[in-house]
């Protein structure tokens, strides 16, 4: 039995989601509240599930995964149908190259944690905060378009998903979150609107999660 720990907002948990469904993989959804009581995800049981105190964490009848690059990895192991991560070298690389800049290149600089540190030590406002993340998700869609150039079809690499979808799709949904133009960036805009056309990506969707709010 799969049992995703999972918060609707989160864009980690939200990449999951979309892998668990594509592979057609029944779970149990575990919320964990990132802002209530102080966020959940750092309450000494959550801490035991993940020590790192994030969401998503999978587990596998007992066995734990976190980090969503390893959680995808670990599904298309699990279940190789309709991969998420190509087998073929140069396809491999691609679909990786795409999926770590979203993952390492600009989702983090938008994470709770991160803002709270820029809030209480260095004195920023909601505002400043906001201009910041605005600045590192246009210069990281700046990037992306221009990787999807070379690479794009129907999709981030031809016409196949693959995890670049899982990762680019939550991001244009938080990007949006905070009054960045998807519009703005022809290919990103493209392929959002085919993915999310897609039953895997409506069915992972926030506003589709039993602990989603308005």
């Amino acid at each position: 039995m799969l049992k995703l720990y999972s918060y609707f907002r989160s864009s980690a948990s939200y990449r999951v989601r979309i892998a668990l469904h594509w592979k057609e993989l029944p779970f149990e959804y575990v919320p964990v509240h990132l802002v209530k009581e102080g966020g959940k995800q750092n309450s000494a049981e959550f801490r035991k599930v993940n020590p790192m105190g994030h969401v998503p964490a999978l587990d596998h009848d007992g066995f734990v995964v976190s980090e969503s690059v390893a959680m995808i990895d670990y599904l298309d192991s699990l279940a190789p149908a309709r991969r998420l991560i190509p087998t073929d070298p140069k396809k491999r690389a691609t679909v990786l190259q795409i999926t770590e800049l979203l993952n390492s290149g600009i989702q983090p600089l938008q994470n709770l944690k991160v803002h709270k540190e820029l809030e209480v030590k260095y004195g920023l406002s909601k505002e400043q905060i906001g201009d910041w993340t605005r600045h590192w998700m246009t210069s990281g869609f700046e990037s992306l378009e221009r990787v999807l150039e070379k690479t794009a079809g129907e999709f981030c690499v031809g016409s196949e998903v693959s995890s670049a979808e899982c990762f680019l799709i939550p991001q244009c949904f938080a990007a949006r979150r905070f009054n960045v133009k998807v519009e703005d960036y022809p290919l990103i805009a493209r392929i959002d609107a085919a993915a999310t056309k897609l039953a895997a990506f409506e069915r992972a969707h926030p506003a589709k999660q039993p602990d989603t709010e308005s």
